[in-house]
């Protein structure tokens, strides 16, 4: 057996109806998938890897309830949304003990497989996902970027607000986080300069010119194919209400699909999703990357093939760090 025979892990949490898409593509296509979610480690998740003195670098066993593959003709890895065990059952330093030799036993095991296909490594997805990081990629690749602070001096962001405004809060990364029951996280919101005070210090914030736009745009790349959805809502943060809004097809200039190539490039990504803004002189605005962002509802809603677009990168399991 041969690598590009393999079969694909599909690394998720039990309900992703999104990797449930992809899953059924590959299905349809007669190929072997394993699911697996690290944090069923235990009786219903089995690794075991050799190192040394064996004709591969790495040669091992992955083995759900239902499904066994052996890792060394894997031929890509589908790393969707897995959860990691908390080991709740165990007391607190026995659970953290063991929640870090799990990531750093399984994950290394996995992160040690240079032969098949990454969609994404998650190395790799974790690097991509520092907003700042990704602001200076934007720029140096000819992308435009709007004025951004990001700062905890109180005095730095008010004078940033006053020579930009109107002037947007954006979180560094969205976190889960509640204060007495209410959810406290939001993803854009207007900021001004009388909202600033010393609370600012404990942590950075990202701070961004409003842009005046007309429409907004998600952008999914998948190896290199592009898909690309104008989204109609009026709203400051269209993903305040994914229903609300009116959804569109359209052709991107080619220099812009080269830069957002070359943003994953940077990044040794094999797929990413870009929200970008439109003025109203047709130019286009950076927004963000996420490097494993959603799309299940975009495929509803436009009928883009995104699903068998995955299925089929997937498929041709090309070595990390090479997109098709």
């Amino acid at each position: 057996m041969t690598e590009t025979d393999g079969p694909v892990l599909v690394a998720t949490e039990p309900l992703d109806l999104t990797a449930d898409m992809v899953i059924a593509e590959l299905n349809r296509k007669g190929v072997e998938v394993v699911r697996f979610n690290p944090a069923d480690i235990g009786s219903d998740l089995a690794v075991s890897a050799r190192f040394g003195g064996l004709p591969a670098p790495v040669v091992g066993q992955l083995r759900t309830q239902s499904r066994t593959a052996a890792l060394e003709h894997a031929r890509a890895v589908y790393w969707r949304r897995p959860g990691w065990p908390t080991f709740a059952h165990l007391e607190a330093a026995d659970a953290r003990y063991a929640a870090a030799q799990v990531r750093y036993g399984l994950g290394g095991i996995l992160y040690a497989l240079d032969g098949p296909l990454w969609v994404n490594h998650p190395l790799r997805d974790a690097a991509a996902d520092y907003k700042p990081a990704q602001l200076a990629v934007a720029q140096r690749l000819g992308l435009i970027v709007p004025p951004t602070l990001v700062t905890n001096d109180p005095d730095k962001a008010r004078q940033f607000i006053a020579a930009h405004g109107p002037v947007v809060a954006k979180t560094l990364r969205w976190t889960p986080y509640e204060r007495d029951g209410v959810p406290m996280t939001s993803w854009a919101e207007p900021v001004v300069t009388d909202e600033i005070d010393d609370s600012l210090r404990v942590a950075p914030h990202l701070f961004q010119a409003r842009v005046e736009k007309v429409t907004d745009l998600r952008v999914l790349i998948v190896g290199r194919r592009v898909f690309a959805v104008r989204i109609d809502s009026g709203l400051l943060d269209w993903r305040t209400d994914y229903d609300a809004h009116s959804y569109a097809v359209v052709d991107l200039p080619e220099r812009l699909v080269n830069a957002l190539h070359g943003v994953l490039d940077h990044f040794g990504l094999a797929s990413g999703s870009f929200d970008l803004a439109v003025d109203g002189d047709g130019e286009f605005h950076w927004l963000e990357l996420n490097p494993n962002g959603q799309w299940g509802w975009l495929e509803e809603k436009t009928g883009l093939e995104m699903a068998a677009a995955f299925a089929d990168l997937l498929i041709r399991g090309e070595p990390d760090g090479h997109r098709p």
